[in-house]
C-alpha cells in the first residue's frame, strides 16, 4: 500500500505542475492511466524477489501498462492545440483569483489522487499473489483484450471522423459507434474487469471488487456518460434520434427506424 501510494502522489504531483504550466487542468485526464501504470510499476518492482507468482506480476504489469499507454498517449494527442475542458472550466469557475491553486487541489487533484488510488487496489493486492488459478488469470485475460480493442477501435473511429471538417456538427453513427453511444466508454470497463479477475486470481483481490464497480459507475453514471451526452444534445444535430436507436453502454445492434 505505501508504495502504491507514492506512486499515485507522485503521478498527481507532477499532473499538477504540468496543469500549472500550462494553464489548464485538463491535463490530469492524460496522468489518470499514467497513475495506474506507476502504481502497477511500483507493484512489479516492490515484489521483486518475493513469493509473489511471476506470471501474475508480469500479466498485471503489461496490461496496466499497455491499457493506460494507449489511453494516455490518445488522450494528449486529442487535446494537443486545445484549451481548457468545459469541465473543468465549470469545476473552477467559482475558484479564480489567488486562492485558485489551492482550490484546484482539493477540487481536481486531490480527488483524482483518491479514486486512482482506489480504483489501483485489485493491482496492488492481486500483484502480490503466491499462487494464483491460471484458468481465472486466462478468462481475465481475454477479457481484459476484448475490452482493450474495443475502446482503442472506438477512440479510432472518432479520431478519424472529427478530422474530416465535413463531420462538424454531425453525429457519428456507423462501425461501434451504431451500436453503442459510447463504446469507448464500455470498452475501458471491461478491459479494468479483466484486469480485476486476473488480480482476482490469487483470491485476496476478489475483496476489491467495489474498485471496478466504482470505475464502471464513473463511466456509466458520473464523470463519464451523462457529462458528454449533455453536451451533445447541445452540439449535434439529431442527436436525440441517434439516442432514440442507439444502445447507452452495452452494444447491441441499433434499433430499427420506423
Amino acid at each position: 500500500m505505501v508504495w502504491s501510494l507514492v506512486a499515485v502522489a507522485a503521478t498527481i504531483s507532477v499532473a499538477f505542475v504540468v496543469g500549472r504550466v500550462r494553464h489548464r487542468y485538463r491535463d490530469i485526464d492524460v496522468f489518470w492511466p499514467l497513475g495506474f501504470v506507476a502504481v502497477a510499476i511500483a507493484g512489479f518492482a516492490s515484489t521483486a524477489g518475493t513469493d509473489a507468482d511471476a506470471v501474475q506480476r508480469f500479466l498485471l504489469l503489461a496490461t496496466v501498462t499497455l491499457w493506460g499507454g494507449r489511453l494516455a498517449t490518445h488522450l494528449a494527442w486529442r487535446s494537443r492545440g486545445q484549451g481548457e475542458d468545459p469541465r473543468y472550466e465549470a469545476i473552477m469557475r467559482s475558484s479564480q483569483g489567488p486562492g485558485e491553486p489551492w482550490a484546484a487541489v482539493r477540487k481536481v487533484y486531490l480527488l483524482q489522487a483518491g479514486l486512482l488510488w482506489f480504483v489501483s487496489l485489485p493491482i496492488t493486492v492481486g500483484v502480490r499473489a503466491p499462487a494464483p488459478l491460471r484458468w481465472v488469470q486466462v478468462v481475465g485475460l481475454v477479457i481484459w483484450f476484448v475490452g482493450w480493442v474495443v475502446e482503442g477501435a472506438a477512440d479510432k473511429q472518432l479520431t478519424d471522423f472529427l478530422a474530416d471538417p465535413g463531420n462538424r456538427g454531425r453525429v457519428l453513427d456507423t462501425g461501434l459507434w451504431s451500436w453503442s453511444r459510447h463504446p469507448n466508454y464500455f470498452g475501458d470497463a471491461t478491459a479494468w474487469w479483466g484486469m480485476f479477475l486476473i488480480a482476482s486470481a490469487g483470491g485476496w483481490a476478489l475483496l476489491t471488487v467495489l474498485s471496478p464497480l466504482l470505475m464502471t459507475r464513473l463511466l456509466t453514471s458520473v464523470s463519464g456518460k451523462p457529462m458528454l451526452e449533455h453536451r451533445l444534445h447541445r452540439t449535434r444535430a439529431g442527436y436525440e434520434e441517434y439516442v432514440a436507436r442507439t444502445s447507452g453502454f452495452v452494444p447491441r445492434p441499433p434499433r430499427r427506424r420506423d
